[in-house]
């Protein structure tokens, strides 16, 4: 039986704040068709998927314990069989976004969303869409750039440029004058400016965000 053939969706949500637990669940409970399970933190959403066979979508905070940035969202996917796994959060940034779907989540549901449109959503996701709402999309064109870049010396800028086409240490600092500890020094600053744990990741960062 395939997700389209099913009559009940399970859905399960994790959040550490119960009111956030309560409303989700009230909410879906309500619905027809579906069926809500909650967990407190992200420990406690795995043992959840161990103990039951997988859901059809998973939403885990972003901010819970355990999740350590979005690395837990991968835990959540490979416990999860591979059924979707979405991010819920309030106001993610547009490397939350990027990360998410590179790391193959279903995308991002917004506390601050009417609860109108989430059984839609949860269906789009559950059946293999990926979500992102349109507000996080027009505000990354709009925004994150001019944010972004302001952040960047010009400098770091140059090095950033000299990364995406994928040059080493030693080959930037011949081309900038620079010792390779220097090199080094604005690679690190780069990557924690862009939020990005390594020189390729803070590339695919840059891309996203339309520095260049």
């Amino acid at each position: 039986m395939n997700k389209t053939e099913k009559t009940i969706l399970r859905v399960l949500i994790a959040d550490d704040h119960a009111m956030v637990l309560e409303m989700f669940e009230q909410f879906l409970s309500n619905l027809p068709n579906f069926e809500a399970f909650t967990a407190p933190d992200l420990q406690a959403a795995l043992d959840l998927i161990d103990s039951e066979e997988p859901f059809d979508l998973v939403l885990v905070d972003l901010d819970m314990p355990g999740m350590n940035g979005i690395g837990g969202l991968a835990k959540a996917i490979e416990h999860n069989g591979g059924n979707p796994v979405g991010i819920l959060t309030s106001n993610p940034s547009a490397h939350v976004v990027s990360e998410t779907l590179s790391l193959g989540g279903a995308g991002i549901v917004l506390k601050t969303e009417s609860l109108k449109n989430l059984a839609n959503e949860i269906r789009f996701m559950a059946n293999g869409g990926r979500y992102v709402p349109i507000e996080l999309i027009d505000q990354k064109r709009s925004t994150t750039r001019e944010t972004n870049q302001a952040t960047l010396s010009d400098r770091e800028m140059t090095v950033l440029a000299l990364l995406a086409e994928g040059k080493p240490n030693r080959e930037i600092g011949t081309n900038l004058g620079l010792a390779e500890a220097t090199v080094k020094m604005h690679v690190k600053s780069i990557c924690s400016k862009l939020g990005a744990s390594n020189r390729t990741q803070a590339v695919i960062v840059a891309r996203d965000m339309n520095l260049f």
